[in-house]
């Protein structure tokens, strides 16, 4: 299954220390949208001194090989984020993937061809056999998103994560790489 390209005007590309202003803003633009997905997050989360901690954290994984962040920009804006973590190598060879994307862009196939995109690097860079993730059951357009990129529902996690300042359930997906 090949994935559909970015549009044009997308970018997916490395997270770096030079992005936290640029990602605090995003994430104040999608604040309402991302509120039912998310953890709860206080205020400092959402400042360019946020950011640059999460950041930070987020770089210390990709060098220990346990994080891959990305970010999808259009222009100078970063319009949304998909992340591998988890990398556990051995015999699992697995991780677990997050993402979003920016309000104004659902609907186009970003989201899709990003998630294409960070299973090719999987795959073809990182040797993994399987990428996992978790969604929300009602959160259709991603459940819809992992449908279109090949995931398959594995199972249900009951109160899985605390989301939105509750645990919940989560739908488990798997795609097998390899």
């Amino acid at each position: 299954m090949s994935p559909p390209t970015l549009p044009a005007s997308v970018r997916m590309r490395l997270l770096t220390s030079d992005d936290a202003a640029a990602l605090a803003r995003a994430y104040r633009d999608n604040r309402d949208h991302l509120a039912p997905w998310e953890p709860s997050r206080d205020d400092a989360f959402f400042t360019t001194a946020g950011q640059a901690e999460q950041i930070a954290g987020s770089l210390v994984g990709l060098r220990a090989g346990t994080d891959v962040p990305w970010v999808l920009t259009a222009g100078d804006r970063i319009v949304g984020t998909i992340t591998l973590t988890g990398i556990v190598r051995g015999p699992f060879l697995n991780a677990h993937i997050g993402y979003w994307v920016d309000s104004g862009l659902q609907g186009r196939g970003v989201c899709s061809a990003a998630l294409g995109a960070a299973i090719g690097y999987a795959r073809e860079d990182l040797g993994l056999h399987r990428v996992q993730a978790s969604v929300l059951p009602q959160n259709e357009p991603s459940r819809a998103v992992l449908a279109r990129t090949g995931f398959t529902l594995i199972g249900l996690a009951s109160s899985y994560l605390r989301i939105a300042g509750s645990w919940q359930d989560h739908l488990l997906y798997q795609r097998i790489l390899t």
